[in-house]
């Protein structure tokens, strides 16, 4: 009895009646300090989880906008101006860099008069035109895909950040058996309890990461097929209409 009645919040049938924050706040400094890094984490992760769902909607949702605009124009000169206006549309932006490539090289033939140099000219500037849109799409994926990272890091590594926690808690605990000289439950029970509360912490904090990490990247997969597609249809267009 005399071990049970030091136990305060433990009755003689092993319930434990304290709370789960004043279970925190009796751990030890080490499993406070993991479950704060693991809070961290998750307070960090549903912010980019909730940015990320903003950005990505209005992306899609710019993305058929502007190729609505697009397939019904007849002329890019028209197109360019209305594409300023889908500020969040990928293939918006894709659209601009290509076509400012084509201006650029547009502006050079104009400039040279020798008929000698016009196929070289041609060649170069489809290739420049290439270029531009493969970096537009590259450049948008990594924008897309800025702080998934985050997400990825906190999906893995917070699982072990609250096992840490866990082990470090059960050899307080099995040290507070040493001590006592008593291994019942009233004595195991509080402490073991509080340790693994930082392994419930890991969980929590990486279970949604990974989910929502798979989500956005499949979702940005998609997305910069679509830019892939656009890209290919662009040139296309510029070597039927272009090259003569």
């Amino acid at each position: 009895m005399k071990e049970v009645s030091a136990v305060t919040s433990v009755d003689l049938g092993g319930h434990f009646h304290g709370s789960l924050l004043n279970m925190v706040l009796d751990s030890g400094a080490m499993v406070q300090f993991v479950l704060l890094l693991l809070l961290f984490f998750s307070i960090v992760s549903w912010a980019i989880i909730l940015m990320k769902y903003r950005v990505i909607k209005k992306a899609k949702k710019e993305n058929d906008m502007f190729l609505e605009t697009y397939m019904k124009s007849t002329k890019l000169s028209k197109v360019f101006p209305e594409s300023r206006k889908f500020k969040y549309s990928t293939v918006a932006e894709v659209f601009r860099a290509g076509y400012v490539e084509l201006g650029k090289i547009s502006k050079a033939r104009k400039e040279l008069h020798v008929d000698e140099a016009d196929m070289s000219l041609e060649v170069r500037g489809i290739d420049n035109v290439e270029r531009a849109l493969n970096r537009a799409c590259g450049s948008e994926t990594t924008k897309l895909e800025n702080a998934l990272g985050f997400l990825a890091t906190t999906g893995s590594a917070s699982p072990f950040i609250g096992l840490f926690g866990t082990v470090w808690g059960i050899m307080n605990a099995f040290r507070g058996i040493g001590a006592k000289g008593s291994a019942t439950l009233a004595v195991v029970a509080p402490g073991i309890s509080e340790a693994l509360i930082a392994t419930a912490a890991g969980l929590a904090a990486a279970i949604p990461a990974v989910i929502f990490y798979n989500y956005y990247l499949r979702q940005i997969n998609t997305i910069t097929l679509e830019m892939d597609n656009f890209a290919s249809e662009f040139l296309n267009i510029i070597e039927r209409f272009y090259i003569k």
